[in-house]
């Protein structure tokens, strides 16, 4: 039993969705549960959505309407393929979305988030499962929140691993031994019956859960790279792709930033030491990345991860004291409370330093919350470089005309705050 994830580029177009019928084709022998993400672009624009929506802007319909037409367009180029019948049954979910916009919003922005955002997996799998059919790949399309089961921490769902991997055993897995299924990533019930996200770029995380809980013999993910590389190609020159890679090292590469793979992923696949490959759905053929626990050497070559979107956030004490820890207990309980993800911290006596995500709502909550008490200074459109088994950046090209607001090293890393 395998399990497959294909990424919003990997069907973001219509000849995107026909590649990846190609590469189910050769596989529609094997046990396979398939999770997809929301088509190319569609999540930043129902985000957009969700604001418009919750702020009252009177530019929900706008974005509405732009998110319908996309993928009315790429379902009338598949249209010879796609049964009509099919394709009243995405109509009605657009024509569900719409009803929820139309209204009022209520409860907090995160809550509305999760049950406008989800839409776009549902949709997404929706095609791609009629797609598949009409074109003799038989499959059943299910909805993953039946059975990846979170919290209530909107936007952030923590799993129940225990109810997730009860229900996934009992309930999925006997369909999977039958037929192909297509299912969503990102996406949960929360105890309540409320859809919530597993959080930005989820549906690795999502493959991952599955795979531990249907027990599976591997995980692939389809990226439109050839593998896990040293370097992000469109930023860096002469980039390496990395053959292999034991799970630490992955989890590593994750969270500083490395976009091939969601930070969560690794954990579940190393617990039951599932594999996991990296390969290309533009070149299926090759090789691309393993990450498992074989042994092997260390990765020694170069490697320099990117992580955007990125705001520092400077924090001093009003009366001149140090920051001691009875001001850093204060400062992480504040971060957690709204939901500040830190990428990067330092402090001194008299600061504290954090790199963090933007993310403008709830870092104004942030600052109102601790202004009081400290002084706080934020530098906004900031990256987080990072640059493994480098002696020095000084020659890397991509920072030299950078501004350095903060820089950490440890035995095997380099990390620079740069704006």
């Amino acid at each position: 039993m395998q399990v497959f994830k294909f990424g919003g580029a990997s069907v973001k177009d219509a000849n995107a969705v026909r590649n990846v019928g190609e590469i189910v084709k050769r596989f529609e022998s094997e046990k396979l549960l398939i999770v997809i993400s929301a088509m190319g672009k569609t999540t930043n624009a129902l985000e957009q959505l969700t604001a418009a929506y919750f702020k009252q802007t009177g530019e929900a319909k706008k974005r509405f309407d732009e998110i319908k037409l996309y993928h009315d367009h790429i379902i009338n180029e598949l249209i010879s393929e796609i049964h009509p019948h099919g394709y009243d049954d995405i109509e009605n979910t657009f024509i569900e979305l719409d009803c929820i916009i139309s209204g009022t919003p209520e409860g907090s922005f995160d809550f509305n988030y999760d049950q406008i955002v989800s839409f776009g997996e549902i949709i997404c799998t929706k095609i791609v499962s009629i797609y598949l059919n009409q074109t003799n790949i038989k499959n059943r399309w299910v909805d993953a929140r039946n059975f990846v089961h979170t919290d209530t921490t909107y936007r952030e769902g923590k799993i129940d691993w225990k109810k997730t991997t009860q229900i996934i055993q009992s309930k999925l897995k006997p369909l999977v031994e039958n037929q192909i299924i297509i299912t969503q990533g990102f996406i949960g019930n929360s105890p309540n019956n409320n859809t919530t996200t597993l959080g930005r770029e989820g549906s690795d995380y999502s493959a991952a859960i599955f795979a531990y809980a249907l027990g599976a013999q591997s995980l692939t993910i389809w990226k439109d790279v050839a593998g896990v590389l040293n370097a992000d190609p469109k930023r860096f020159k002469d980039t390496i792709k990395i053959d292999s890679l034991n799970y630490n090292e992955a989890i590593e590469l994750a969270y500083y930033g490395a976009t091939v793979i969601h930070p969560k992923t690794i954990q579940p696949l190393q617990s039951k030491n599932i594999p996991l490959y990296v390969k290309s759905f533009v070149a299926p053929d090759a090789d691309g990345t393993t990450v498992s626990n074989s042994p092997h050497d260390l990765i020694q070559i170069p490697v320099y991860i990117l992580k955007g979107d990125q705001t520092l956030v400077s924090i001093s004490s009003k009366d001149f004291s140090f920051i001691v820890e009875e001001n850093l207990s204060k400062i992480f309980e504040t971060f957690a409370l709204h939901g500040i993800k830190t990428n990067l911290m330092q402090n001194s006596a008299i600061s504290f330093s954090a790199c963090v995500n933007t993310d403008d709502e709830n870092l104004q909550k942030l600052q109102d919350a601790l202004s009081e008490q400290f002084n706080i200074r934020v530098n906004k459109g900031c990256e987080l470089f990072t640059a493994r088994n480098v002696r020095s950046v000084q020659q890397v090209e991509y920072v030299k005309d950078k501004i350095i607001l903060l820089e950490q090293r440890t035995r095997s890393s380099i990390q620079l705050v740069i704006q």
